[in-house]
C-alpha cells in the first residue's frame, strides 16, 4: 500500500533536493534552512560522500536544544532510555535483507555502535546509540516508515 505524503513532507523533500543541489554546485561542507518553520541541516558525511540529512523538525520557528545531559536522540523514561528517530524515513534493522539484525532484543549495545538505518532520499543513515545497555524493545518494523522524534528502541542503561 503506497502512503501518501502530507503537502509539509512534500515540501520538505522538496527543500532538501534542492539544498543537495546547491551544496554539490558550490561546494559546500554544511547547509541549514528554515522555511515557515520547517528547519533543516545538511551535513556532508565525508569527503567524497553523499549528504546526510542531520537534522529535519517541522512546526517550529526556532532551534530546540536538548536538555542538560540529555543526548539528541534519546529520552530518558524512568530506567530506560529510548532511541529517537533523528529524521523522518524508512527503518531498516539490517544492512541488507539477507544480513542479520544490527541489533536483538536482549543484546549488548555500546556508545557509538550502529543500531539500524534509516533511508530518507536513497540515502542510507547509519543510526548509533548514543548509550551502552541492553535492547529491551525493539518498537519498529524493519521496512516501516518512521517521523522525526519517533521511539525506535528501549535500552536498560548500564550502570
Amino acid at each position: 500500500m503506497e502512503k501518501r505524503l502530507k503537502a509539509s513532507e512534500r515540501e520538505a523533500f522538496r527543500l532538501i533536493e534542492e539544498m543537495l543541489q546547491l551544496m554539490e554546485s558550490r561546494g559546500l561542507v554544511e547547509l541549514e534552512m528554515e522555511h515557515q518553520g520547517l528547519r533543516i541541516r545538511l551535513k556532508k558525511a565525508a569527503t567524497g560522500q553523499a549528504p546526510q540529512v542531520v537534522e529535519y523538525v517541522t512546526g517550529v520557528p526556532h532551534p530546540v536544544a536538548p536538555g542538560p545531559g540529555q543526548p539528541p536522540a534519546t529520552a530518558e523514561e524512568g530506567h530506560r532510555i529510548v532511541i529517537k528517530s533523528p529524521m523522518v524515513g524508512t527503518f531498516y534493522r539490517a544492512p541488507a535483507p539477507d544480513a542479520p539484525p544490527f541489533a536483538e532484543v536482549g543484546q549488548d549495545i555500546e556508545v557509538g555502535q550502529v543500531v539500524c538505518i534509516l533511508e530518507a532520499m536513497k540515502l542510507m543513515n547509519e543510526i548509533k546509540s548514543e548509550v551502552a545497555g541492553r535492547i529491551s524493545e525493539i518498537l519498529v518494523e524493519s521496512g516501516s516508515p518512521v517521523e522525526f522524534g519517533q521511539p525506535l528502541f528501549v535500552v536498560e542503561p548500564r550502570e
